[in-house]
């Protein structure tokens, strides 16, 4: 396909503290930005976007697929990217993809057999699944879940090759290299290891721009009214308020 005639794709990721922007025609990433952790993401993801637009000299009504990311991640991120991605895709009348956020991140680490990916979810415990990455293309190999890091330890500890990617994993790669010590599995953030440490990425909308480029081609789109969070575990409000119930 020509490049004319790739599609100019929109990708938004706030389910991360800073979240990010890209936009792709095809596969070639035309420009990308990243919000400010300190801040809201209704601060500054559209002044984002707009930078972004005009920077590469186009408009939103020239986008032809709107991608976020769909979760898991801040619940209150991942309703503002949503809102933002839907409200665009039905002004322009265009279609969207939603993308997890651990396939994303396992796509941003590169080829993999195994690629566990691990995303901060809060008090302690993590977003966490497994992911075979091959040129660009992500397998699901389990599926999400929200876990505490002993339970991810023991869950695929006992796996003799993995690459662990995403903020989760780095911090706790003292805990993930303490395992490896004792299961005798070498470790080695740097270079090839039975255990690997991914380097860090904040661009993670570049990677939801690649995967959405694959549904599209694919014919895997949806509509706005179609995009739905995948949030993985109940929200704080949630929690408390059954815990109230049983109380």
């Amino acid at each position: 396909m020509s490049e004319a005639k790739e599609p100019l794709i929109l990708a938004i990721e706030t389910a991360t503290r800073a979240g990010n922007v890209a936009l792709a025609r095809g596969g070639k990433i035309l420009g990308s930005g990243s919000g400010d952790a300190s801040a809201s993401h209704s601060t500054d993801l559209i002044w984002t976007v707009e930078s972004i637009l005009k920077s590469a000299k186009t408009s939103l009504s020239e986008v032809d697929l709107f991608a976020a990311a769909l979760g898991p991640g801040s619940f209150t991120g991942l309703r503002i990217g949503l809102a933002t991605i839907k409200s665009f895709a039905v002004c322009t009348g265009r279609s969207c993809a939603g993308v997890s956020t651990l396939a994303a991140i396992a796509h941003a680490a590169g080829a993999s057999e195994h690629t566990v990916s691990l995303l901060p979810a809060g008090r302690g415990e993590l977003f966490v699944q497994m992911f075979s990455v091959d040129e660009g293309q992500v397998r699901e190999l389990d599926t999400a879940a929200h876990l505490s890091p002993n339970a991810i330890l023991e869950r695929y500890g006992e796996e003799s090759e993995i690459m662990w990617a995403g903020q989760g994993a780095h911090q706790h790669a003292e805990t993930l290299r303490a395992w490896a010590k004792i299961r005798n599995i070498s470790f080695d953030d740097a270079g090839p290891a039975a255990w690997r440490l991914a380097p860090l990425t904040e661009q993670l909308a570049i990677s939801i721009a690649a995967l959405a480029l694959d549904a599209y081609r694919a014919g895997n789109t949806v509509s706005p009214n179609e995009l739905r969070a995948v949030y993985v575990r109940a929200s704080d409000a949630e929690i408390n308020e059954k815990w109230q119930r049983q109380n």
